[in-house]
């Protein structure tokens, strides 16, 4: 089972998010609400998953993304998106996006992206 950080503004989203992650084994080493505390937190607690929202203030998920990337060539980060962001989820797998999820979240979903990334 994988050690996972969470980024996401949302609290609720986080709590959701946390509570299927755990049912299923794995560990939420950390929460950030933005993309510079998911990078911040990424480089102390090292990972082997991050799931990353895409928009958040201060940084958005892309910007959170390109840094860990360019830190962190082989992280493996899982996009969160809202319906309708196609454009924002193809600059994220060309920025180095592994997976992506569409909010409303579904367990089944969440943790079948997770199985195939840590393959």
């Amino acid at each position: 089972m994988a050690n996972i950080l969470i980024v996401d503004d949302s609290k609720i989203s986080r709590r959701v998010l946390r509570d299927m992650l755990e049912r299923n084994g794995h560990t939420v080493v950390g929460e950030a609400t933005n993309g510079q505390e998911g990078f911040d937190d990424y480089g102390k607690l090292n990972p082997d998953l991050v799931t990353m929202d895409i928009t958040m203030p201060v940084m958005d998920g892309i910007e959170g993304l390109k840094l860990i990337h360019k830190a962190y060539p082989d992280a493996k980060v899982i996009m969160i998106t809202a319906a309708g962001q196609n454009e924002k989820l193809k600059e994220a797998v060309e920025s180095g996006a592994v997976e992506f999820i569409t909010k409303p979240l579904v367990e089944e979903t969440v943790i079948t992206a997770i199985a195939k990334v840590l393959k």
